[in-house]
């Protein structure tokens, strides 16, 4: 063992200037730190997939512009079409699936299903539009403000896997109706609108921004008008994930006169939803895309008043409400993201080491002092056995022996100035083991 640790000493001192030497220990420390940052603090991943909804919704046309911000800064978003919330939650509760992130509408989760869910940012309200035609409500003068008024009525209440088929019997049961009182029919939005067209249904209900392509549809189509929720304080009260919104006459649309008179709706809010272990870094780059693209959303919301942490579904990505609060980190606010990202991990893995080694290094004298004195313990403890065997005639020649290498090693001893007198105390001490030695060969 003492010879291993002399050989690596001589090697460690031959070498401890030698500029190629340096340089691969250099190179090495770099990698084991690379190595250590890739698995402690992974990056965000360069390519990720969100679940939208119908083609012509307003989820789709969200993602698309998050798609075009994504990707100038290095990061590719895939979009997928779905029918709508409740398929989007399954396909995030799907660890096979490949969805990373997904836009529901508040209020439709079970959140007893989904414990690995958090939320990103509210987007945007979402109102519950209900299109109704004035024809079918001859004994309202065309008029439809409670839902009561749709019993015995043909509705439609959206499609499988959307948010709508989720809220709309909600609201009906609140007035006090079943499905078995209305005539329910579960179908996609641009096939309810067809169906409204020919006259077959009464009233469709639909959740969806006032300024996605599909209310279009519906609001050019001659006969038909906007309900306004008469209750809508008692439903928002019952129903803490929905809010009153007040729609402005003609704010849908000037041209169409929609709605033609100021009129309360219930509002969902749409939610960027992603699984727990999102990285940060990727939340800090969707909420600063998502601040660029919600500026030019004003239908129904205040300026500033999107993206929002307040009445979620599921609880808020600490990262999200950090930045939700404070805005982004000085780091994301002065450089390019990947150079943020890049210093920010460097970060999180040097400085707790420092706050580790710093205090160390100031054991380090003591520990050096306490390692020369067992090594001058050592020596000692050798001479002491050499001054028991010196009486000893067949041990005569092991004693030198001994000695001279105790002597060698001595010599090799390399200490500070303020050890200096160790050593020249423990030398003085071999020399009079030597005199001693000698002196009992010559009376022999």
């Amino acid at each position: 063992m003492a010879q291993t640790e002399r050989i690596l000493m001589d090697f460690i001192r031959k070498n401890i200037y030698n500029p190629i030497a340096v340089g691969i220990t250099f190179l090495i420390l770099v990698a084991l730190l690379f190595i250590t940052l890739w698995v402690l603090v992974p990056p965000p991943p360069r390519s990720i997939e969100m679940a939208t909804g119908f083609p012509a919704g307003l989820y789709q046309q969200f993602g698309e512009k998050l798609q075009s911000e994504l990707a100038e800064e290095g990061v590719s978003l895939k979009l997928r079409t779905t029918g709508g919330t409740s398929d989007n939650l399954a396909l995030l509760g799907d660890p096979n699936s490949g969805i990373d992130f997904a836009i529901v509408q508040g209020g439709v989760a079970d959140l007893s299903k989904h414990p690995n869910l958090v939320s990103i940012a509210g987007l945007f309200y979402e109102p519950v539009w209900v299109w109704y035609r004035e024809s079918s409500f001859p004994n309202e003068s065309g008029r439809l403000g409670l839902l009561s008024q749709l019993k015995g009525k043909r509705i439609s209440i959206g499609n499988e896997g959307s948010g709508t088929l989720s809220l709309a019997p909600k609201l009906l049961e609140a007035s006090g109706m079943s499905m078995s009182d209305i005539r329910p029919e579960k179908l996609k939005p641009l096939d309810a609108l067809a169906k409204f067209k020919k006259g077959e249904l009464d009233a469709v209900f639909l959740v969806s921004a006032p300024d996605a392509p599909l209310v279009k549809s519906f609001y050019e189509t001659p006969g038909i008008r906007l309900m306004s929720f008469e209750q809508a304080d008692a439903y928002a009260h019952l129903f803490p994930f929905l809010s009153k919104v007040s729609v402005p006459r003609g704010v849908i649309s000037i041209a169409y006169d929609l709605p033609r008179q100021d009129i309360q709706v219930l509002a969902a809010t749409a939610t960027l939803v992603g699984r727990e272990d999102v990285s940060p870094a990727l939340v800090t780059l969707l909420l600063g895309d998502t601040y660029d693209i919600l500026r030019d959303y004003s239908y129904l919301q205040k300026p500033g008043e999107f993206p929002s942490g307040v009445g979620l579904d599921f609880p808020v990505h600490v990262d999200a409400e950090i930045y939700l609060k404070d805005g982004p980190s000085f780091l994301h606010r002065h450089l390019p993201f990947w150079t943020a990202v890049w210093i920010g991990r460097f970060a999180k893995i040097v400085i707790p080491l420092l706050v580790i080694f710093i205090p160390l290094f100031t054991y380090i004298p003591a520990a050096k002092n306490l390692l020369l004195r067992l090594k001058l313990s050592q020596v000692y403890e050798e001479l002491k056995v050499i001054e028991r065997n010196a009486l000893n005639p067949a041990l005569r020649v092991k004693n030198y022996e001994n000695l001279v290498d105790i002597e060698r090693r001595v010599g090799n001893i390399k200490v500070s100035i303020l050890d200096a007198k160790e050593l020249y105390d423990l030398k003085g001490h071999v020399g009079e083991v030597r005199g001693r030695l000698s002196s009992l060969s010559k009376e022999k």
